[in-house]
């Protein structure tokens, strides 16, 4: 018969404890769930925005179903103005703008999750590094950032897309590989002040790895700012595909972009006798950014406890 050591007698009896803190710990974090969605569920503005926001997302996915033409194929009249068969006409070529523009939402909803999914990986893990580390490191990826910061954003974009070529991948790489210094210094700002508490403290105490403390203790407990500033990165980026495009940059023809639809209405003559070509694609990317920050907004209110 084995013999039960006095250590596991000790651990045996902390099972119940242990299992008591998991438990209040789970309705702590559940409870805090709900008390955000509930202020998030108050701000009518950010619940309308998610609404549209999914509804973008769902017309971007279901694309092929929902759109009367193929996007690319060219009717019989060119530049025909809302009718039966085409709800919001055709462009100079005959093309059916309400198709090319349900598609033209998978460009513009791409760009703008992509590149803001590539900047927050890399400035998480930049800024928690530097933030965690400090020292040398944080000094080294300060000035690093300063770099980047220092020079015009579009004029950068601009010059690394005429050197790499314009297109879908280029310009998601490019937004995203731009962007991830503001990112940097939130998520720094946010492991500075975490750092220093008990919890992490307790963490350290404990054994954990650095990389356990970072994201698994630190990082939880700094992704409100970042998700609020992820919802605005996505609004940017679009803005900022719609200037390319809009400048010969973007996205290029025969592929359909918000932006580049734009740029087929640049004329005097387009834009006062045929709306039809311009107000859609204005209107659907004015309507995208509005919505996106709503829904940053009302994350921004959920998240801070002062409101709650």
């Amino acid at each position: 018969m084995r013999t039960v050591s006095w250590q596991e007698r000790v651990d045996n009896n902390n099972i119940p404890i242990r299992e008591e803190m998991a438990g209040h710990e789970d309705n702590r974090h559940e409870s805090y769930l709900k008390a955000v969605a509930k202020q998030f569920m108050k701000h009518k503005l950010a619940v309308a925005g998610l609404v549209l926001f999914v509804l973008l997302i769902l017309m971007a996915a279901f694309a092929p179903l929902l759109a009367p033409y193929d996007p690319n194929m060219i009717q019989d009249e060119f530049s025909a103005p809302p009718s039966a068969q085409h709800w919001l006409g055709t462009d100079q070529v005959g093309r059916d703008v309400l198709s090319r523009l349900i598609y033209a939402s998978r460009v513009s909803l791409s760009i703008g999750l992509g590149s803001v999914a590539i900047y927050v990986a890399i400035g998480t893990v930049v800024g928690a590094v530097a933030g965690y580390y400090g020292g040398k490191v944080d000094m080294i990826i300060n000035r690093i950032m300063d770099i980047f910061m220092s020079f015009p954003y579009l004029m950068v974009i601009l010059v690394l897309v005429t050197i790499i070529g314009p297109g879908l991948f280029n310009i998601v790489l490019v937004l995203g590989l731009l962007g991830w210094p503001a990112v940097a210094r939130l998520v720094r700002g946010s492991v500075l002040s975490i750092k220093q508490t008990e919890y992490v403290k307790a963490a350290q105490a404990l054994g954990l790895s650095k990389r356990q403390i970072i994201f698994q203790e630190i990082m939880p407990n700094a992704m409100g700012p970042l998700l609020v500033n992820a919802t605005f990165g996505a609004a940017t980026a679009i803005l900022s595909e719609s200037s390319l495009s809009f400048l010969g940059m973007g996205v290029q023809p025969p592929t359909a972009s918000w932006g580049n639809m734009l740029t087929a209405a640049q004329s005097i003559t387009t834009l006062q006798s045929e709306p039809w070509l311009w107000i859609p694609s204005g209107l659907m990317i004015v309507i995208t950014v509005l919505v996106i920050n709503f829904v940053g907004d009302g994350i921004r209110d959920a998240l801070d406890p002062k409101r709650r």
